[in-house]
């Protein structure tokens, strides 16, 4: 399995697709890259060489914001806007949808499992 920043990528699949398991690279972002570094859309991640995996991670570092340090941006961005006691702040610290969605019904994603209420018919 090649390694790059520090996550195994699948061999058996087009290098593409392998991409997509780092964080913060999706699919467009993958083709780029691939034809950024003129690879073989097309060739398996197992048939990178050692050379084309260092100047993959030398592209990653460079000009993109990726996995660890990506992580790291998000979540200093949610403690800022509970810091300044923001609406949005407020929301994540609850535990509750951000973007003004209905908690009424549905939100149970973000909401957790029902809770019951005694002496309350449902």
């Amino acid at each position: 399995m090649p390694r790059i920043i520090g996550v195994n990528i699948p061999d058996n699949k087009r290098v593409e697709i392998s991409l997509t398991y780092l964080f913060g690279i999706g699919r467009n972002l993958s083709k780029k890259i691939v034809i950024q570094l003129n690879l073989d859309p097309n060739m398996k991640a197992k048939d990178l060489t050692e050379a084309k995996i260092a100047e993959l991670n030398a592209v990653l570092q460079a000009g993109y914001v990726v996995e660890g340090e990506l992580r790291r941006a998000i979540q200093n961005n949610i403690k800022r806007l509970v810091n300044i006691k923001s609406y949005r702040g407020a929301r994540h610290k609850a535990g509750l949808p951000v973007r003004g969605q209905r908690t009424k019904t549905n939100a149970r994603t973000r909401k957790g499992k029902k809770k019951r209420v005694a002496n309350k018919k449902v």
